[in-house]
């Protein structure tokens, strides 16, 4: 047996196969990236226990909560929630359109990427907020639905 670093001891066949089966995946488009991050487009997005219209419905998912997706399978999406709920939800009810959700008891928004500058406002835990710019030093701009927008570190937040 031969190891390999990215399939550690497997067989050497195993590898191979492993190897063939996320080069189909990925040519055909199923899988995605880690760390995708999407929103909940529509008002109320239905989660199921499997891909399917006719599987168990776990839960309603809210406009804007922020997702991570995990795979994709022909029109659906398995995600997870900031609480690491995976879920599968139809792939026409995500947004490109970023948003986070704050996962601290409170996260502090700042004029500026500094502890130092103006505090701006306070959003408490599952507040979400709009993604505006990539994070930067451990901090990520947003704007709260009133419209105020700041700096909040990234370790508040979920989705980023």
């Amino acid at each position: 047996m031969k190891y390999s670093p990215l399939f550690g001891s497997l067989p050497r066949r195993r590898q191979t196969q492993a190897l063939l089966l996320a080069s189909l995946l990925l040519i055909q488009g199923h899988a995605i990236a880690a760390l995708d991050f999407f929103s909940i487009a529509d008002n109320a997005a239905i989660m199921y226990d499997a891909p399917s219209l006719k599987a168990g419905k776990i839960f309603v998912a809210s406009r804007h909560l922020p997702v991570e997706a995990i795979v994709k399978v022909e029109g659906w999406v398995k995600v997870r929630d900031s609480g690491g709920s995976l879920a599968w939800v139809e792939e026409k009810v995500l947004s490109n359109k970023r948003y986070v959700i704050v996962t601290a008891p409170q996260a502090e928004a700042y004029q500026a990427a500094d502890i130092n500058s103006p505090l701006l406002f306070e959003a408490q835990q599952n507040v979400v907020m709009e993604w505006l710019e990539p994070a930067i030093n451990g901090w990520i701009k947003v704007r709260h639905r009133d419209g105020q927008s700041g700096y909040v570190r990234t370790h508040q937040v979920w989705g980023s």
